[in-house]
């Protein structure tokens, strides 16, 4: 049971790097297609996209950073996650446009990293 556990949390924290990093990927090509290109500003920047990746990204983050640190006692990588967590959240409340890239792609670098320090962890 305990090694069936371990292997979802570890999932987890692998799938919250994978979805960290497609959130700045999209932020960060979005920015770039409009800003430069002018294209897809429709569909690849839509305010929905970002909400509920961020919402699924921020859900992700407090449930596996949480049970990680409870299961292995190392409490950086949960703090380094929080400050990520917030500043998506941030991202949420400030609106649709540049400002939620700018809170975004630092925030999901961090909770992407917290997720790689937990995987060490785990080892």
């Amino acid at each position: 049971m305990r090694d069936a556990l371990l292997s979802i949390r570890d999932r987890l924290d692998g799938f919250g790097v994978l979805l960290s990093g497609l959130c700045a990927v999209h932020c960060l090509l979005g920015l770039v297609l409009v800003t430069v290109l002018g294209l897809g500003g429709g569909a690849l920047l839509s305010p929905s996209i970002h909400e509920v990746g961020l919402a699924l990204a921020i859900a992700v983050g407090v449930v596996t950073l949480g049970l990680s640190a409870w299961r292995h006692g190392h409490l950086v990588p949960a703090l380094i996650g929080a400050a990520g967590i917030a500043l998506m959240a941030l991202a949420l409340v400030v609106g649709h446009g540049p400002l939620e890239a700018f809170l975004t792609i630092p925030g999901v670098g961090l909770v992407a990293f917290a997720h790689i320090r937990n995987l060490r962890h785990a080892c």
